[in-house]
């Protein structure tokens, strides 16, 4: 029996759940995991200075053709007495060759920035094909199992046991140069990569509750792999095509340095090398230096930024 002076248990906790703050859901951006990413991203020095590197690059090389003082891919501006010019040499026109010319008259800082551009553009391009012919074939692979499972992994077996150079010298001499060649045989190379690492991925997520409860609620095959489960397993993936993009790139280059590339009308940064490969000993040193350390400076920010997100996505951390 309840005195004049009690409160009944109902009221208390009403009384209770009133005075008791409430706690708000937190925007996206400012969840607890994404600032403690963000943190570790910046908490090194080198990681700021790559990333720093990487869009000062990118920033350079979507502008080149509105600064860059020639347009080396246009041979009417070229002039061959031009060739071989040290940096810092005068034009006729006046304006200085700041970084030197290579043997066919081309302004290596004007190459450089349109051969850092077909160098990154290869580069991505080639990584978002793999990423989505592997991802598909993994998914695939994974959610039928079976005889589908058993040909795909297979055939990713008999890719990866190839040497990657080797398969592209391969498909690069019967196909022919062409910047549209070498990203069909980076794709050929490197989407096994890809497939195997969404199929052991995707392995683990299809034994959780929520996709058995999407199969049991009747849900077509296709909803289930793009709309539950490929969403699950696209976080190994997204790091690991960060980090391929510097192996793409440096495969463009090697090849364009092997003279299998791009063709001499269109020079990545490995074309670039290569023109100027022979003159090191006479000591014109600026002809391959210089777009050497044009791509030493791409793949290290791009290794660094990658790996730093890696090891900021890792549970274990």
């Amino acid at each position: 029996m309840n005195t004049p002076h009690s409160t009944p248990p109902a009221q208390q906790d009403a009384a209770a759940t009133q005075a008791a703050p409430i706690e708000r859901v937190k925007p996206l951006l400012e969840t607890p995991q994404r600032r403690n990413i963000l943190r570790r991203l910046h908490a090194r020095p080198t990681v700021r200075g790559s990333l720093l590197a990487l869009v000062l690059l990118i920033g350079v090389i979507l502008i080149a053709p509105f600064f860059a003082p020639q347009d080396p891919y246009d041979l009417l501006m070229l002039n061959i007495m031009d060739g071989r010019l040290a940096p810092g040499s005068q034009h006729m026109d006046g304006w200085t060759y700041w970084l030197g010319t290579d043997s066919q008259g081309r302004d290596m800082l004007s190459a450089i920035l349109y051969g850092l551009r077909i160098s990154l553009m290869v580069g991505l391009t080639a990584v978002l094909l793999s990423t989505l012919i592997g991802s598909v074939a993994g998914l695939l692979a994974a959610y039928k199992g079976g005889w589908v499972d058993t040909l795909l992994m297979r055939l990713v077996d008999f890719i990866l046991g190839f040497p990657t150079i080797l398969v592209a010298l391969v498909l690069l001499a019967v196909l022919g140069r062409g910047v549209d060649k070498v990203i069909f045989a980076l794709v050929i190379v490197q989407w096994a990569h890809y497939a195997r690492i969404m199929r052991g991925r995707a392995l683990q997520e299809r034994r959780k509750e929520y996709i058995e409860a999407a199969q049991n609620l009747g849900f077509p095959t296709w909803r289930i792999m793009l709309v539950h489960l490929l969403p699950n397993c696209m976080g190994p993936i997204m790091v690991f095509a960060t980090i391929q993009i510097a192996t793409a790139i440096v495969l463009e280059a090697t090849l364009s340095f092997l003279g299998v590339g791009v063709p001499i009308t269109e020079p990545s940064l490995g074309l670039l090398i290569a023109s100027g490969f022979e003159y090191l000993l006479s000591g014109d040193y600026w002809i391959s230096m210089f777009p050497g350390i044009a791509l030493l400076l791409l793949i290290l920010s791009i290794n660094i930024v990658g790996d730093r997100l890696r090891t900021s996505l890792d549970p274990r951390h």
